[in-house]
């Protein structure tokens, strides 16, 4: 029950984000749905590998930006429309709240051991948008260079 609202709460989440950023409304939905979906596959992955958090934020980020290219392709829109506004639930807020609050209090221990939370958090889900990025922009240039050849040959017979 406890997910079903977590997810839910991302939804909304990310819909309120999605209405900031003047989402228009035919892809307002699909934005919303890509961050309960992103963080649904977070709470997945963490309910099964409870000690790999990174590894959590890393597969759900790689989920959220192959959701959003496909959607993107389908819409018609930049991939930016669905991924910025789905990863907003997985930005690990309280921790960096967490991190600066240590720092002022001068409790070094825990600021350290937060920072170092966080700074894997970020990057894994930076990591995991980078990954499936390339693979997309990669695979992208060599369906067309696919294309040019097979045209090329085409005109030259």
């Amino acid at each position: 029950m406890t997910y079903a609202i977590q997810i839910l709460a991302a939804f909304f989440g990310s819909m309120g984000f999605s209405l900031i950023y003047n989402t228009r409304r035919t892809k307002m939905l699909i934005s919303a749905l890509g961050g309960a979906i992103g963080w649904g596959v977070y709470l997945l992955v963490t309910n099964f590998i409870s000690d790999s958090v990174p590894l959590a934020y890393f597969i759900a980020a790689m989920c959220i930006t192959v959701y959003a290219e496909i959607f993107a392709r389908i819409k018609k829109t930049p991939t930016t429309t669905f991924l910025v506004v789905g990863i907003i639930p997985m930005i690990p807020g309280s921790a960096l709240y967490y991190t600066m609050n240590y720092a002022f209090q001068n409790d070094l221990q825990s600021f350290f051991d937060t920072g170092v939370y966080t700074l894997k958090a970020a990057l894994s889900l930076a990591v995991g948008i980078i990954v499936v990025s390339t693979a997309v922009h990669l695979a992208t240039a060599g369906i067309r260079m696919i294309k040019k050849r097979t045209n090329k040959s085409m005109t030259e017979e």
